[in-house]
């Protein structure tokens, strides 16, 4: 394939990418030449990768783009958030946990990042409506995100041994927050009338996982422990992880689907 084809094969590689998810900020050179190995059979200089690469980075995002899943709508100061070292929002946390719901197929339940507040705010009866339509015995898994001050951390809770783990990515141990979703389960255990689940809880401080070496990422920290405790992937991945994660969490938004 000549250089001027091959040069119009990018072009368009990059006009469709940037149609699809809105700007440039998840592409990384190594989606560029993927695709174009895969469509010319070729290794273009990296001279010409690089160029047009960052022709495409500086590019103003798309006008106006928004994703829309179920009840979620996301727009792009929202997927910005993903970029560089910026704080996730709770409009990025709550998709991504819808489409975590999706992949376990109804055997996980997510929570909305606006539930632990509610409850500690008005407690059980403030918050009893939100599962009217979900039976959480049901499940085996249930996460709920919390978010205090300006720390994201993460309860995470396997139904089949009543244990509440807590995993936090700086080490933080908030104990109050495991207290109070025990007491939650057990009001909740006694409005659905699940008498097996009013006692018997255990609280694990989850140790030895991957920690963030900044002050930003706590909120991918949290997404990536979801994805992988809700497929029973190990928790393999480190803070050097942290840019291709965040591309990879805005490509899956967009797509509106986990990639394998």
């Amino acid at each position: 394939m000549n250089k001027l084809l091959l040069t119009s094969v990018f072009l368009e590689f990059l006009e469709s990418f940037y149609i699809k998810y809105g700007s440039f900020i998840p592409l990384a050179e190594s989606d560029v030449l993927e695709h174009l190995k895969k469509t010319s059979n070729s290794d273009l200089s990296s001279r010409l990768v690089k160029t047009t690469y960052r022709a495409g980075l500086a590019s103003a995002p798309v006008a106006g783009f928004m994703v829309t899943y179920n009840k979620h709508n996301l727009r792009l100061e929202d997927l910005g958030t993903l970029e560089d070292q910026n704080w996730l929002n709770d409009q990025i946390i709550n998709m991504y946990g819808e489409l975590i719901m999706d992949v376990a197929e109804q055997k996980v339940h997510f929570f909305n990042s606006f539930f632990y507040k509610q409850l500690v705010a008005k407690g059980y009866e403030g918050v009893k409506r939100w599962t009217k339509k979900v039976d959480l015995f049901s499940k085996w898994l249930l996460l709920i995100p919390i978010h205090l001050e300006i720390h994201w951390s993460l309860i995470a809770i396997t139904m089949a041994t009543k244990t509440i783990s807590y995993y936090d990515s700086q080490g933080i141990v908030f104990r109050h927050t495991t207290n109070n979703i025990m007491k939650y389960l057990q009001s909740e255990a006694r409005e659905k009338k699940q008498a097996a689940f009013q006692k018997g809880w255990k609280i694990a401080i989850i140790k030895g996982i991957p920690q963030q070496k900044n002050d930003s990422d706590c909120g991918v920290f949290v997404l990536e422990y979801c994805r992988r405790l809700s497929v029973k992937q190990p928790l393999l991945f480190s803070q050097n992880n942290m840019p291709q994660i965040r591309k990879r969490i805005y490509k899956e938004l967009c797509d509106c689907r986990l990639n394998d």
